[in-house]
């Protein structure tokens, strides 16, 4: 059974951000299982990108972006969101044999 943040999350804001965010490339929805170090402070890590950051800042300040991030807002029912903003460091590995 979802708890009631993931059922409106599920029907109501991944289909917004979907819809209204321009620009977007991809979105990441991890839900957060556990920590080591005892009760997570999170429920939901969202990822979204962008191909710069242009992008995401015309996306913010969009009509389809005020209406997601309203959207969040809203239905966060562990205290506000927290947004930030990062760029990603890809590293490739190779398979080595340890000598």
């Amino acid at each position: 059974m979802l708890i009631p943040f993931e059922k409106v999350y599920r029907d109501e804001h991944v289909p917004l951000a979907v819809a209204k965010l321009g620009g977007k490339t991809k979105i990441v929805a991890t839900e957060v299982l556990s920590s080591p170090q005892g009760p997570a402070p999170f429920h939901r890590i969202v990822e979204v990108y962008f191909p710069s950051i242009d992008a995401l800042e015309a996306c913010a300040v969009s009509e389809g972006g005020k209406e997601t991030l309203a959207h969040a807002v809203k239905i966060s029912s562990g205290g506000p969101p927290i947004f930030l903003i990062a760029e990603e460091e890809t590293f490739t590995f190779t398979k080595t044999i340890n000598a």
